[in-house]
């Protein structure tokens, strides 16, 4: 799916780069424009404790886009990491492929 009047999404790809000295993975970036459609959602505040807002919106991008739960996104000039596992949108009645939808996660405070 084309989406004409979209916005830029920048698509944050992790990949293990190599291993530090305690045998951890370490990620190196590459970063992908796509055009698609940001969901904001809604957030919410946490005031127990601490001072944190949360925000859960989503990302519809094109059709065959592959997101892996270690990917982010920058989407309006902030950073949000994939929450969870890319859902693809097919149609049951005609296979139409409408895209992927990629839930999001970040937290301010």
């Amino acid at each position: 799916m084309d989406f004409p009047f979209g916005e830029m999404i920048t698509l944050v790809r992790r990949t293990v780069t190599g291993q530090d000295g305690d045998g951890n993975d370490v990620y190196g970036e590459t970063l992908t424009d796509v055009s698609g459609a940001f969901d904001p959602a809604v957030g919410f505040e946490r005031t127990q404790g601490m001072d944190q807002v949360e925000s859960q919106p989503q990302v519809l991008l094109p059709a065959g886009t592959v997101v892996a739960s270690v990917d982010a996104v920058i989407v309006r000039g902030l950073r949000f990491e994939v929450d969870g596992t890319a859902n693809v949108w097919n149609s049951p009645f005609t296979g139409w492929a409408a895209g992927v939808a990629v839930p999001l996660k970040r937290v301010t405070g």
